[in-house]
C-alpha cells in the first residue's frame, strides 16, 4: 500500500449518523470505508464490538478535502 493510500478514522458512533456522513462525503466524491465489528462478528459466529456502532475511514490524502464537510455535518447532528 502506498503512503497516500493509508486511511484515517474520521468517525466512530451510531450507524444512522454514519450513514448520513457517508452520504455527504459521497456528494463531494469521497467514498468512506465503513467498519462494523459487531456485524462482522455475528456473521463469523461470534459477537464483538458495540451493537449499532460503526467506524468510518477515508484515505489520508482525502482528509483535507473532507474536513469541512465532516465538521459541518457533525455539528448539524450534535455530535
Amino acid at each position: 500500500m502506498k503512503s497516500n493510500e493509508e486511511t484515517t478514522r474520521i468517525y466512530t458512533g451510531p450507524a444512522m449518523i454514519a450513514k448520513g456522513l457517508i452520504s455527504r462525503l459521497n456528494d463531494i466524491g469521497i467514498s468512506p470505508i465503513e467498519r462494523n465489528d459487531n456485524e462482522s462478528g455475528i456473521t463469523a459466529g461470534f459477537a464483538q464490538g458495540v451493537p449499532g456502532q460503526v467506524m468510518l475511514f477515508i484515505r489520508q490524502d482525502e482528509l483535507l478535502k473532507a474536513q469541512e464537510t465532516i465538521d459541518t455535518y457533525l455539528a448539524e447532528v450534535g455530535e
